[in-house]
């Protein structure tokens, strides 16, 4: 069963929606919502899978609102303005409905949620199991082929909605697979999240510059949540300055 939110202020569309949940029965309606506040509490208090989301709303509109949620379920947008088809898709959106909604584009959609709740769940199901001091390396599945990743080999990982590329000195390796997954099998003390999509390896680190951590080639930026951690954690412990190396 997938529990599913509304979230729209128009009270006659969360009507609607709501009437096509139920017609589904592998949809669960956990509660409607008049703007995304409101889902913030929701979040805390039940496993939600998929949100059917507006976008032009008071308080906070759709899209802001997916630019600062990390990991946020799946989601479905719902909206009469196709202008924003474009950077929804661009979030990962897993669907957009343009309004009035049919029940035929809608069961569409459902289906889609469907199946890729089932495909996310098959690869959480091989979450990676937890490290020990005598482990130094995993295997995560790449198509039909399990590859063996070396820890120490990974540069940094990048995560979407549905997979997560890892990039290491050898390549990069892409696999189905939650970044938050993988984080909680990352040492902590190696690895950090320096934004939703982003964990690096702390070792392979060679210069932070502005909002952005340089790991060779490689240019992965730095969120405003998480940059004063990243440099607390990485930089200020290992920093050498006139405050800590006085003059002889």
């Amino acid at each position: 069963m997938i529990n599913c939110v509304i979230i729209d202020d128009e009270p006659l569309a969360r009507e609607g929606i709501a009437n096509y949940v139920q017609e589904i029965d592998f949809l669960h309606l956990v509660e409607t919502c008049e703007n995304p506040v409101e889902l913030i509490k929701l979040l805390d208090q039940h496993r939600i899978d998929l949100i059917f989301l507006d976008i032009q709303m008071p308080k906070i509109n759709g899209i802001d609102f997916l630019k600062m949620t990390q990991n946020p379920p799946m989601v479905i947008i719902t909206t009469a303005f196709p202008s924003y088809a474009l950077e929804g898709f661009q979030l990962n959106v897993l669907d957009y409905l343009l309004k009035p909604i049919t029940f035929d584009r809608f069961f569409k959609s459902a289906n889609k949620a469907k199946d890729y709740y089932q495909l996310i769940n098959k690869a959480s199901g091989q979450d990676l199991p937890k490290t020990d001091n005598v482990s130094d390396y995993f295997f995560i599945k790449c198509g039909s082929k399990y590859e063996k990743i070396h820890f120490d080999d990974i540069l940094y990982v990048e995560g979407m909605q549905n997979y997560i590329t890892i990039y290491t000195s050898r390549g990069k390796y892409i696999t189905l697979l939650y970044l938050k997954n993988l984080e909680q099998n990352l040492d902590s003390k190696s690895f950090i999240r320096v934004h939703k999509s982003y964990i690096v390896s702390i070792h392979k680190i060679d210069s932070i510059q502005g909002n952005e951590i340089f790991i060779q080639s490689h240019r992965i930026p730095i969120s405003r949540n998480y940059r004063d951690q990243v440099i607390q954690q990485v930089v200020m412990n290992k920093l050498w300055d006139k405050t800590n190396n006085p003059p002889q």
